[in-house]
């Protein structure tokens, strides 16, 4: 799957085992320091699940932009949903349109997989991802919780 941005040259496709670096360097950007091995064993999961896509946004042969979408049953709707897990662009990228044309790419995506309903958390923090995220379509309708539980002892 290629598709092309209208601000720069730019190709999408899909995460190949090779890009692990690239990930790991976009995920440090988003704020998850992550080593390249790191994002090599997560990849290796990653990609042996068929709910998942990892697709990249390169330019000049270089990535410079990930989406990850995950799909599943939901116990609201009869029908699969998707999620956008992890969205980024590198910093030198930002505001010429990768980051559209990645979500453009992984909308199409589940479409093809009959996806209709996608959703997406934010940190509160990242004020500027919510305006993008209303910008592309999207809009707020609730709030996340996390927690984070403890870990048994040896």
């Amino acid at each position: 799957m290629t598709t092309k941005a209208k601000s720069v040259d730019l190709a999408i496709r899909g995460a190949e085992t090779g890009d692990a670096a690239a990930l790991a360097d976009l995920m440090t950007q988003l704020g998850y320091p992550t080593r390249a091995s790191e994002m090599e064993m997560r990849m290796e999961a990653i990609c042996a699940d068929k709910n998942y896509a990892t697709l990249v946004a390169v330019n000049d042969g270089i990535v410079c932009g990930m989406i990850g979408t995950f799909t599943s049953y939901s116990y609201e709707h009869n029908s699969p949903s998707g999620r956008i897990l992890a969205l980024v662009v590198s910093e030198k990228m930002r505001g010429r349109g990768v980051g559209r044309a990645l979500i453009a790419a992984a909308e199409n995506h589940l479409a093809q997989k009959n996806i209709r309903r996608i959703a997406v958390n934010t940190r509160f923090e990242r004020k500027e991802a919510h305006e993008f995220y209303e910008k592309v379509g999207y809009t707020r309708n609730g709030y996340r919780f996390v927690k984070e539980l403890l870990m048994p002892a040896d």
